[in-house]
């Protein structure tokens, strides 16, 4: 069996980081118990670790026609194409509780064109795929095909941006090495 990579970008100690990237640190671990190795591992540089969650929470976080389950699924799809691991696990788990259903997130990370999801979803991540594996190949087809679902260009923005900016995560986790806590496989899976 071949062993991961050890991790070449050491993060400081946590008690050793800007209090301000420390704080968020803590406050995530007080509410999921855990502190998720994307943030050890990004904090190797502050200033970038700080730019990453600005950007990650304003798509993420804000309030958008396309609900908090649906940007998770483009996050597993375009994860599982570039061969994230981490990401396909540790947002697998954030697709799985906010979809409230325990398989949505492997079947989305397995193949999501045979996904129990709407056809307007598939579409959704169609392009978002696109986006992540041939950006280059994105034309007016595919923002028309959109419009006739009802996406706004706000909500195509939205679906391109997670997708991008995921592709920069998806390299950087497989860079780094990261690895999925062990608490990421089992959440969303078993009712509470």
């Amino acid at each position: 069996m071949t062993q991961p990579p050890a991790q070449r970008f050491q993060p400081p100690a946590i008690d050793k980081l800007p209090e301000d990237i420390r704080a968020r640190i803590l406050a995530v671990q007080e509410k999921s118990g855990f502190v998720p190795n994307v943030f050890l591992s990004l904090a190797y540089r502050p200033d970038e670790f700080r730019a990453f969650f600005a950007y990650h929470d304003a798509l993420m976080e804000k309030d958008s026609a396309l609900s908090k389950a649906e940007r998770e699924m483009i996050v597993v799809a375009t994860s599982a194409a570039n061969q994230c691991q981490y990401c396909v696990i540790a947002h697998g788990a954030i697709l799985r509780i906010r979809a409230k259903n325990p398989v949505i997130a492997d079947q989305i990370a397995v193949n999501y064109r045979k996904a129990d999801i709407t056809p307007r979803q598939r579409a959704m991540l169609d392009f978002a795929m696109k986006v992540s594996r041939a950006a280059e190949e994105v034309a007016e087809a595919d923002f028309a095909a959109l419009a006739a679902l009802g996406f706004s260009d706000d909500d195509i923005w939205d679906i391109a941006a997670i997708a991008a900016f995921f592709a920069l995560s998806n390299r950087m986790a497989n860079v780094t090495a990261m690895r999925p806590n062990d608490e990421f496989y089992m959440l969303g899976r078993l009712p509470k």
